[in-house]
Formats: structure tokens, C-alpha cells, sequence
């Protein structure tokens, strides 16, 4: 059986080097051929150098599936996972990419390999000449995140930069300010190949754009199409995100929400932000088929236009009018009201571009969470900011905004009388300025009878009688108050480093138990002179 393979395999060898021979030998003599045979062969010349470069391809795809197949618990999803980046396809609209073989080959400097959650988030990031809001997007999609929500979701972070040090750089601040979320998988973040992007010097201008923004567009159809084909097997939906953005509690149930409801009808995309390309949600099923129609026409069109012409593609038809067309590309989008996500960065990826782009349809967002607190006097080392004093914050009326705190700075509630304090929230940034925290922050509590080291329960109990019930983590502090260290006069924020950014405390929450909520409403209400007792 094997040598009856052999003497076919020779036979056409023997065949093509005969096939060649005759075309060559006919090419020499071409004056005395017919035009269409010369057509033919330069078709089959053509045809033989792209089947070479197949061959290679298909090669080193069956060299990784040997090496998948010694790897145990892998299923075949993974296994093709694993192997999209080396499909061929990339290398016939980027062709610089065919001389280093693992330039398609993913940088992943933060992550734990997570899938099969229900959204992906896609979030492209690049240097900027001025002020970077990444953190404080991240901050904002984060805010407000379930358990549930946490452990159904990824959020990839794309640099897209070649710079190996900015981005390590980035990987390390997102590290910093998200432990826990890196950790568990949630936060996940990856950067090109080295040699992934072409030489931009020789783009046409076209569309009036100058040759920076030409190179802009293009590089950022790059960079979505390399983030679609990353996430394309991590999850059931893929939602793509830029990284100066603000997003509204609940937009995670929202999204799977609306999508569920439309599960079992024909759309592309769902649309949660009417500004470009932000909130766009896509089945990761459909991101192949998006991503090889940006990468064919990276050079000549920006992205949202692009994403235009698929919709014309899939449902115009040519010989109707534009009327007709709008219904149909309608019936595969869904545009959903109010937005989920508002874009907030002033300064462009691009140099130099101020954009002062708002979507009107995300409307007004809360700024702060307010709370009936009990009785107090409030004070502070922290200077406030404008009309949004301490004060207010505590009467629930307004956020309290301070200058920069540095080490020693505080913040003293002093209860009017002992009270039995079940419970605390303190919460620090809020949708918009999410960034200004407090980090290194202590939550302290002052027993009006004092405790004996014997007594402390576990607490550090300082020098000058307050004990440490708390901290903040992720902007937030919040617990509940053991019995024995009550009633308490006082409740202190203390700092203990210097912070470089602004502090905001959008909730103040004091729980007491019933009896103190009582003295609370009655001691209100008679400096209202609402009660008929001096």
C-alpha cells in the first residue's frame, strides 16, 4: 500500500516538473503564443508561489497540533485557540508579517488564561503626549461589579504599543491599583509583536486627512482587528470600549440583559453609546468574518466607516434606493437608550486633536450617595474644594472634594454623645473622577470608655485611645463594629502616604443601631423647632 502511495506521489511530481517545463519553454517563445496561454501561465506562477506559502503555513499549524496533542487537559476549542494567530489569512492584507514567524504571536503580560464568560470587554490603549485616563475608566467599569458580575466577565486591556518598557510600564499600574482583579483573571492585559505593525510612511492621503491622521486611522484598525481576533473565543459577546470612557451602574446586567432578549435574532450589533465605535457589542462568533474586513481595508477607511460598509454589504441591495438600504442595515443594529458609556478624555490619542466629543443620551449621573448621619462635629486637615465641604457630604447633600491628602491628614466625626455604631461605609471617587481615592487610609474608632490591651479583640489600639477597625481597599471601606469596643465617640479617616491626586468621598454612612437613628431624627427635629419639648 505505501509503495503504490510512493509511485503516485512520483507520478505527479513527475507531472508538475513536466507541466513546468513545457510553460517555461513556452514562455520563451511567447511571440508565437497565443495571449491567453501567457495569461494562464502567469495565473498558474502565481497560484504555484501563494500555494508555497500555504504550505509552510499549514506546516507549522500541524507542527503546533503535535505539540497540543502532548498536552494534556486541552480541549479542541483551546486547541484552535491556541492556534488562531497562526491562521494564514492576516498575512495575505499584511504581508511584512510573513518574515518573523511569531509576529502575530500575542504578548500577554497579565492574566489567567480565562473563558468562557458571557462578556468580553475590549479596551485598546496607546501612549498619549498628555494625560492618560485608563485607570480611571477601569475604576468606572469596576465600580459597581458584582461577584456574579466579576466572575462572568473579562476585561482586556490591548497596549498598542511596540515600546516593550511603556508596556510593561502600563502592566505594572494596572497590577498596582487592581491586585485583586489581575489575580482572579478579570483584568487581563496583552500587546502586539514587535514587528506586528507595517512601515506607515507610505500611505496615500485620501479623504482630505493629513498624513499623521491617515497613519492614526490606520494604526487603529490594526489595533481593533488584533484585539477582535485575541478575544474571539474568550467569551459569548464582545463589547469594545475606548480608554477614556465612563460607564453607568448596571451596565453589565444591562447589556446581557438586552442581549438575551434579542439571542434568537439576526443582528450584528447592538448599540449602547452613539459615539463611534464606543459600547459597540458584537457575538464573538461574528469577530472573525469583522476583524478580515478591517485588516482588507485598513489602509483606506477609518473604523466606523468600515463598520458601515459590512452593514451595507450584508444587507443593501443595489439596484433599491438609500432609503430602502437604512431599513434594512437597521434590522442589524439595535441602538439602545439611554447610553451605558460617555466618553470623558479631552486630549485625543492623536496628537495634538482636542475632543470635546459628549454622548447626550447618557445623561446625568449621580455624583455621590447620600445618608441620614447621626449628630456630629466634623473636622479636617483636608482643604475642600469649591461648595463640596464636609459638611454637605455628611448631611448627604453633596461629595466632599479635598486637595491632595499627605501623610497625617484626617478626617474627625466627633459624635455630639456616645452612640453604639453598628456598622461604616466610606466611599471614595465616584463616576466621573474615580481616580481621586484614598489609598493608605485607615478607618479609626475612639471607645467614649476607653479599652484595655486585654480587651482590644483583635484591634490595634493606638497611642492616643483610637483603634483601627478598617481600611480602604479599591476605594472603598466599609464593616461592621464590634459590640465590645462600643459606644463610641468618634469615628477618624487617617491618611499614611502622600497621594498625588485629588481625594473625593462620594458616601458617608454612619450605621447605628435603632436607638441612635431615634436620638438622630429627634435631635434633628427639634433644631428644626418641630417639637414641643425645650
Amino acid at each position: 500500500m505505501r509503495l503504490k502511495f510512493f509511485k503516485l506521489i512520483c507520478l505527479l511530481a513527475l507531472g508538475s516538473f513536466l507541466s513546468l517545463t513545457w510553460f517555461t519553454a513556452v514562455r520563451e517563445k511567447k511571440d508565437a503564443v497565443n495571449p491567453r496561454m501567457l495569461v494562464l501561465f502567469e495565473r498558474l506562477l502565481v497560484a504555484e508561489s501563494k500555494g508555497q506559502l500555504l504550505s509552510v503555513e499549514l506546516s507549522r499549524v500541524l507542527g503546533h497540533f503535535k505539540n497540543l496533542n502532548k498536552t494534556q487537559n486541552i480541549t479542541e476549542k483551546e486547541k484552535w485557540s491556541a492556534l488562531s494567530p497562526l491562521l494564514p489569512n492576516p498575512y495575505l492584507y499584511l504581508p511584512h508579517l510573513r518574515d518573523h514567524p511569531d509576529s502575530l504571536t500575542p504578548n500577554v503580560l497579565l492574566g489567567q488564561g480565562r473563558m468562557r464568560v458571557s462578556l468580553v470587554l475590549g479596551i485598546p490603549t496607546v501612549k498619549r503626549a498628555k494625560q492618560t485616563y485608563l485607570v480611571s475608566t477601569l475604576n468606572s467599569l469596576l465600580y459597581d461589579l458584582t461577584p456574579s458580575e466579576r466572575n462572568d466577565m473579562l476585561i482586556i486591556v490591548f497596549v498598542a504599543e511596540t515600546d516593550i518598557e511603556y508596556v510593561r510600564s502600563v502592566a505594572a499600574t494596572i497590577e498596582k491599583n487592581f491586585p485583586k482583579d489581575v489575580q482572579s483573571g478579570l483584568l487581563e492585559v496583552v500587546s502586539p509583536s514587535q514587528y506586528f505593525y507595517p512601515n506607515f510612511s507610505s500611505l496615500r492621503e485620501t479623504f482630505g486627512d493629513t498624513k499623521d491622521r491617515v497613519k492614526w486611522r490606520t494604526k487603529q484598525n490594526l489595533d481593533y482587528s488584533y484585539l477582535m481576533l485575541y478575544a474571539q473565543d474568550k467569551g459569548t459577546y464582545y463589547v469594545q470600549l475606548e480608554d477614556d470612557i465612563v460607564a453607568k451602574p448596571k451596565y453589565s446586567l444591562t447589556m446581557k440583559d438586552c442581549a438575551s432578549q434579542r439571542a434568537n435574532q439576526d443582528w450584528l450589533f447592538l448599540e449602547f453609546s452613539q459615539l463611534g465605535f464606543i459600547g459597540k457589542m458584537f457575538r464573538t462568533s461574528e469577530l472573525p468574518m469583522i476583524a478580515e474586513f478591517f485588516l482588507m481595508f485598513h489602509k483606506d477607511k477609518p473604523i466606523d466607516w468600515l463598520l458601515d460598509h459590512i452593514l451595507w454589504v450584508k444587507a443593501c441591495n443595489p439596484e433599491k434606493d438609500a432609503k430602502d438600504c437604512n431599513q434594512q442595515k437597521a434590522v442589524l443594529k439595535h441602538r439602545f437608550t439611554p447610553s451605558l458609556f460617555q466618553h470623558v478624555g479631552l486630549h485625543s490619542s492623536l496628537p495634538g486633536k482636542l475632543q470635546h466629543l459628549k454622548d447626550k443620551d447618557f445623561g446625568k449621573q449621580p455624583q455621590y450617595v447620600g445618608h441620614s448621619n447621626p449628630p456630629a462635629e466634623l473636622s479636617s486637615s483636608l482643604k475642600h474644594y469649591q461648595q463640596h465641604s464636609l459638611e454637605r457630604a455628611y448631611r448627604g447633600q453633596d461629595f466632599f472634594w479635598g486637595l491632595s491628602p499627605t501623610t497625617g491628614d484626617y478626617i474627625l466625626i466627633h459624635f455630639t454623645q456616645p452612640l453604639k455604631v453598628r456598622g461604616y461605609r466610606f466611599r471614595s471617587g465616584n463616576l466621573e473622577t474615580n481616580g481621586d481615592r484614598f489609598y493608605n487610609t485607615t478607618v479609626e474608632a475612639l471607645p467614649s470608655d476607653g479599652l484595655k490591651r486585654d480587651m482590644s479583640h483583635g484591634y490595634q489600639i493606638l497611642e492616643d485611645g483610637f483603634i483601627v477597625i478598617g481600611s480602604f481597599a479599591d476605594g472603598v471601606a466599609e464593616g461592621n463594629i464590634h459590640t465590645a469596643i462600643q459606644s463610641l465617640s468618634a469615628i477618624r479617616l487617617m491618611v499614611h502616604s502622600d497621594s498625588d491626586v485629588w481625594v473625593l468621598l462620594s458616601e458617608v454612612w454612619c450605621v447605628c443601631v435603632r436607638l441612635c437613628r431615634c436620638v438622630s431624627v429627634a435631635v434633628s427635629l427639634r433644631l428644626q423647632g418641630k417639637l414641643g419639648f425645650p
